[in-house]
């Protein structure tokens, strides 16, 4: 790839040390991971504090021994995330559709085949940044995702350069109204992570989530009623080691309206995480301090 003029020259020695790390075999780079697992674990302890006060806040019902072990193992998949990122910059196409299974896919393609723009609601879970990668290789129609722009200006590139690759195109936060009306007749798949904390002063809607007080971006859901699209959750499952099953279920066909003032989409999205979180605990990204704003 060509050097892009929105890197600072400072960062080029970084951008192909990493473009250059990525050509490793994965199982080589699952040794990097055993020993950053040691490191960031033991060593750094990053956020543990952070890790372990979710935890006990998630699952009270749960002993402090049985938290611990959630969170080592957590810990243990959290490197497996930053190698596998990375092997994006350099995965081809054979390999992402081997790693990557849609299990029911008939549900996403049969709301396309009728000319629609199809949301799909994710989460933290397994390894989310494969998935819309994966969806362009496999769908056959576009795949979209919604992502917010990252300060540091190598990150943002290099980012960017990951996620579209293989040709998914990215759509920044504060484009999607615009994107969406330029769009609206596309048949197309956007993905939207819908599981981040809104800013205090833009929550719309709370709702009790792994027994604490919890607020959600409503944007996937006033989307779907304006345009009428449906919405769909995904289930990620990680198998084993770098492979992972990905599962849709309907949360909203788009031909209903809700009453003013309620969200019922982003509540069944809340639900069904929650439940796919309690199956396996370890799956979920436990570092992000999602429950710093409290209900007044």
């Amino acid at each position: 790839m060509k050097k892009s003029p929105n890197i600072p020259v400072l960062y080029y020695p970084l951008w192909w040390l990493l473009k250059g790390l990525s050509l490793l075999p994965l199982p080589v780079l699952y040794l990097l991971a055993d020993f950053l697992f040691v490191l960031v674990y033991y060593v750094v302890g990053y956020r543990k504090k952070v890790v372990l006060q979710n935890l006990r806040n998630s699952f009270p019902e749960k002993s402090e021994h049985e938290i611990r072990g959630i969170a080592r193992a957590f810990y243990q998949q959290f490197p497996d995330l930053i190698v596998e990122i990375l092997k994006l910059a350099s995965m081809d196409e054979a390999e992402m559709r081997r790693r990557i299974v849609f299990s029911n896919q008939e549900v996403l393609d049969n709301f396309v085949q009728q000319g629609k723009t199809v949301i799909t609601m994710g989460s933290h879970s397994g390894n989310w940044e494969w998935i819309l990668s994966a969806g362009a290789v496999q769908f056959g129609f576009p795949a979209e995702g919604v992502y917010k722009r990252i300060k540091n200006p190598f990150f943002e590139e290099f980012m960017l350069y990951l996620r579209g690759r293989l040709g998914a195109r990215l759509i920044e936060m504060k484009d999607t109204m615009r994107d969406f009306v330029r769009n609206r007749k596309t048949p197309r798949v956007v993905a939207m992570l819908s599981d981040q904390t809104p800013p205090y002063g833009e929550i719309q809607f709370w709702t009790t989530f792994l027994n604490q007080d919890t607020p959600f971006f409503v944007g996937a859901e006033k989307l779907a009623h304006t345009f009428g699209c449906p919405v769909l959750f995904l289930d990620v499952a990680r198998e084993k080691r770098g492979y992972y099953r990905l599962t849709f279920d309907v949360l909203s066909d788009g031909t209903t309206k809700p009453e003013e003032g309620t969200f019922p989409i982003t509540e069944a999205f809340a639900r069904k995480l929650e439940a796919a979180i309690r199956r396996n605990p370890a799956n979920y990204l436990w570092t992000h301090k999602r429950w710093k704003h409290k209900r007044v």
